[in-house]
């Protein structure tokens, strides 16, 4: 009985063991082949996801990691939707809504030319300036007009000037005096010159009375207005005919305009022009364009226009920023028009988005011919027809939905991943400078003090760190301009260091031919007090770091690199 049940469990434990070879094995190697597989195809699928970064979607890689431009840690890129043309990409309506995306059809804008907005400044009327000279040789005692602005009166005293000539004359004068009676011609004569003096008789008298010459005599003004220039100061030596100072009457004074050449042919003498002063918002003045310059600037590729305002109300400064309107004749030909948000500049290209389906976000990128600028809307001669979908606001979220799907872009206009990827490949090293300087200029046009100081730290930084650079004479002057920024503390303050900054930087980014992206060297002839300023743009559109919104659109683009 004991041998029997230890045999049956001998038997049990043998077909335990038995089938645990058998089915235990297999368990586990499928097991371990699925997982495996599953391993396999993680990786796989790993290997084939394409890596961006949030803030430069034009950086693509095949693995993650940090991105080579601002550090941050590369994501997944959007896988793209099936179903679509090659270049045409989609977006989620919850990206839609966050980003405020609008379209517009066509059909549904104005196509008129309604009217032409010009910006410019306030200038004295120079058909009402004067100037009070000095009428003899001599030294500045005493200047009684001392500063610009200052108001003088016709008569006012002006300044008294010491002068040998005239002392010389008096003794002259006072001899003739005593002897007129017997040479009355001799005496005229000598008190002729003081009347070419204009030396007032009153002070001749005095002389006459004492018979002791005066060292020195006060000049009278003979205009009246506002003190535009001084040209001499207490103790300055002056000659006959030598300018003292300038003067404007401001009862009018000039709007000057600079308008691009583009919108020249629609400008006419006559044409009537509402004013509008960046400081007085709410009133409008009305006038006339009353000069048109023959010869146009070819450094901003503008011409002056000018209109004559009245300003009995005094309200009207040198200097201030105006914005004109001039209104067009309509015609019977109707001309498509988009709102200057929809339009985006790469090179010498001008790219819109249409919104392909009516019923879902898809987009394709489209290049279109850009004629001249209407109010804020730019003529489109080609490129788009009645009834397409435009992006108007939204569109450098849409752009940048297109460049993470690796889709024609405005960084990207040709095709897909593999231009990107070869672009930042032999991109010069000079691009993380570059890209840090756009930023900084970013963040002057949008007035924005905090992110400009952070910007400029920023560019300090890789300036520092581009080794290749060492050599370049001109590294040290950029470094010490972009310290000079870092130091200002007004926005007014950082737009003047802009300028050496921007000066250095051309200088040496000119020195480099190995630069692959097109930067355009943009001027605005207004900037640094009217003496002009230069900065670099990655499009060739106007956005002006040195005025922002005050006058965005003011200036040129005057070489590229």
């Amino acid at each position: 009985m004991n041998k029997n049940v230890i045999y049956l469990i001998f038997a049990v434990l043998i077909g335990l063991f038995a089938g645990w070879l058998l089915f235990g094995t297999t368990s586990n190697s499928s097991s371990e082949n699925k997982t495996s597989k599953e391993k396999k195809h993680s990786l796989e699928e790993h290997s084939s996801e394409i890596w961006t970064c949030s803030m430069h979607p034009q950086v693509r890689q095949q693995e993650p990691g940090d991105c080579p431009i601002c550090g941050m840690d590369l994501i997944p890129a959007e896988s793209s939707a099936t179903g679509l043309a090659p270049n045409e990409f989609k977006m989620t309506e919850n990206a839609m809504a966050l980003a405020n995306i609008q379209t517009t059809v066509i059909g549904e804008m104005s196509s008129s030319n309604s009217s032409i907005e010009l910006s410019g400044k306030i200038k004295a009327n120079d058909d009402k300036a004067a100037t009070q000279p000095a009428h003899f040789n001599g030294r500045v005692d005493q200047l009684y007009v001392t500063s610009v602005g200052e108001t003088v009166r016709k008569g006012q005293a002006v300044a008294k000037i010491y002068s040998p000539e005239l002392v010389a004359a008096q003794q002259e004068l006072i001899t003739a005096y005593r002897i007129k009676d017997a040479q009355p011609q001799l005496y005229n004569a000598v008190k002729n010159k003081f009347m070419n003096w204009m030396i007032p008789q009153s002070q001749l008298a005095e002389v006459l009375k004492t018979g002791i010459p005066k060292p020195s005599f006060t000049i009278y003004a003979q205009v009246s207005g506002v003190v535009t220039e001084l040209m001499v100061n207490k103790g300055s030596h002056v000659m006959d005919g030598q300018p003292i100072f300038k003067v404007a009457n401001l009862s009018t004074v000039w709007a000057e305009f600079d308008a691009y050449e583009t919108t020249i042919q629609d400008i006419k003498e006559g044409q009537d022009i509402s004013v509008v002063v960046k400081a007085i918002p709410n009133k409008t003045f009305n006038a006339k364009v009353s000069f048109i310059d023959p010869i146009l600037n070819t450094s901003t590729r503008t011409v002056r226009v000018r209109a004559t305002l009245n300003n009995k109300e005094d309200l009207l400064k040198p200097g201030m920023f105006v914005t004109g309107t001039i209104k067009l004749d309509t015609d019977n030909n109707t001309q498509i028009t988009v709102p200057k948000s929809a339009v985006l500049w790469t090179g010498e290209q001008s790219l819109v988005y249409i919104k392909t389906t009516a019923t879902s976000p898809t987009f394709i990128m489209r290049n279109v011919t850009l004629g001249r600028t209407v109010n804020d809307n730019y003529e489109i001669q080609s490129g788009l027809k009645i009834g397409d979908e435009v992006v108007t606001n939204g569109t450098f979220t849409v752009d940048a939905a297109a460049q993470l799907q690796g889709k024609q872009s405005m960084m990207n206009p040709t095709t897909g991943s593999d231009t990107m990827n070869k672009q930042l490949e032999d991109s010069s090293y000079l691009n993380d400078v570059m890209i840090k300087y756009i930023v900084l200029k970013d963040a002057l046009v949008n007035s924005d003090t905090k992110a400009a100081h952070q910007a400029s730290n920023n560019l300090l930084k890789s300036i520092r760190n581009t080794e290749e650079l060492k050599d370049v004479s001109a590294l040290k002057a950029l470094e010490t301009t972009t310290q000079n920024f870092i130091k200002a503390e007004t926005l007014a303050q950082q737009r003047s260091a802009f300028v050496g900054l921007s000066k250095n930087l051309i200088k040496i980014s000119k020195g480099f031919s190995s630069q692959n992206t097109t930067y355009y060297i943009q001027e605005c002839p207004m900037a640094n007090n009217n003496n002009g300023a230069q900065w670099l743009a990655l499009e060739k559109g106007i956005k002006n770091p040195y005025f922002g919104e005050e006058m965005l659109d003011c200036g040129s683009v005057i070489g590229r690199l």
